[in-house]
């Protein structure tokens, strides 16, 4: 993890410099409408100004006007980043088109440059790039990023939901660090301890900014821009998701499925993990005082413990609000039913984590 990383007021200035020291003739930015407005257009005249040839793609929204990770965003990429004979790509957005511009820059060979414009997930520095392939959300391994420049003046700008978004994707990680310790003491998964409290230490700091997030300070946001690229770097450092994505991402993942297969607008994912580890709180809190005998005997205490240094899912949804996110299914459109059936069914989107949902269900 030795890439340039530019986390202050700014960094998008710091750009086209570096593509210049890194002799780069042809360059290709990935934007979407909104991103190109708020960073995009800047960023290109910048890098022309440089002297460095520069093609600009605005992925093009679906029919219910979401820009997704999907077979036509990534072929419209691949196919400008050949036609353009680009030597780098650049993601400009959020979680989406940074998940589009990893996998369609490895696809072709070449690196890609992160510029961050919302602190709305922990993905940008992700080498696993979660697309929708036939409508099944499935996780591609990738690239990571070659340097990221998360410009301040821009991130404290970003869209109130999208900032809540990114609180509640930290607030997942409550629920994903249990699910990986319970997959290692119970299932044999690997771990390691440095990397599960590297990611603890950017989970806990978060929760002590909460106020100043939810109040969108210029330190508050920068607390959560640096606790979402940290937990991204604990994942770099594992070369695994299990310390950042348990049963919560499980559940958001399988929302996010059949809200394409109903062709309904999508949820931001932060919106949905935040929600699903409140719920999954509550589930698990339930299952170790009412189903022991889903923990192995010889760990079964401290596991029992661990479930109990989750916090509540009342007092998760009590941080929700105070970030401004939403905090009940039904806000995003989740109704019972298909609470119920993700409940019983999401374990089996990654079917190689062990986590105690997984065990839970099989064990019906």
């Amino acid at each position: 993890m030795t890439f340039p990383v530019k986390i202050e007021a700014g960094a998008l200035n710091a750009v086209a410099p570096y593509l210049k020291e890194q002799g780069y003739r042809q360059v290709a930015i990935a934007v979407d409408e909104m991103t190109y407005k708020v960073a995009g257009e800047r960023l290109e005249r910048e890098i022309e100004r440089a002297g460095i040839q520069v093609g600009t793609t605005r992925i093009e929204p679906d029919r219910q006007g979401d820009v997704i990770a999907d077979e036509a965003s990534i072929v419209q990429l691949i196919l400008a980043l050949r036609q353009e004979a680009a030597e780098v790509a650049i993601a400009v957005g959020s979680g989406t088109l940074h998940d589009i511009s990893r996998f369609a820059a490895y696809a072709v060979g070449i690196p890609f440059v992160s510029v961050p414009t919302a602190p709305s997930v922990d993905g940008f520095n992700s080498v696993g790039a979660p697309l929708i392939l036939r409508g099944e959300k499935k996780t591609i391994g990738a690239i990571g990023p070659s340097a990221i420049f998360a410009d301040l003046d821009i991130l404290t700008q970003a869209p109130d939901a999208m900032v809540a978004a990114g609180f509640g994707d930290m607030l997942g990680k409550y629920t994903s660090l249990f699910d990986w310790t319970f997959g290692h003491l119970a299932g044999g998964e690997p771990f390691s301890r440095e990397v599960y409290e590297r990611t603890e230490r950017a989970l806990l700091a978060c929760v002590e900014h909460s106020e100043e997030i939810g109040r969108r300070t210029p330190h508050g946001i920068e607390t959560l821009t640096r606790a979402l690229i940290e937990s991204g770097f604990a994942m770099l450092q594992f070369g695994q998701s299990h310390s950042a994505s348990g049963a919560e991402h499980h559940l958001s993942h399988y929302w996010e499925m059949e809200l394409l297969r109903l062709g309904r607008k999508q949820v931001l994912h932060g919106a949905k993990v935040g929600i699903a580890c409140a719920i999954i709180s509550d589930l698990y809190r339930e299952l170790a005082s009412e189903r022991p005998e889903l923990f192995p005997v010889e760990h079964r205490e401290a596991l029992t413990e661990a479930i109990a240094r989750i916090p509540s899912g009342e007092e998760i949804r009590r941080l929700l609000a105070l970030a401004g996110g939403p905090t009940a299914p039904e806000a995003l459109g989740i109704g019972q039913e298909l609470l119920e059936r993700s409940l019983r069914e999401a374990h089996r989107i990654r079917p190689n984590r062990y986590t105690l949902l997984r065990t839970y269900n099989e064990s019906n």
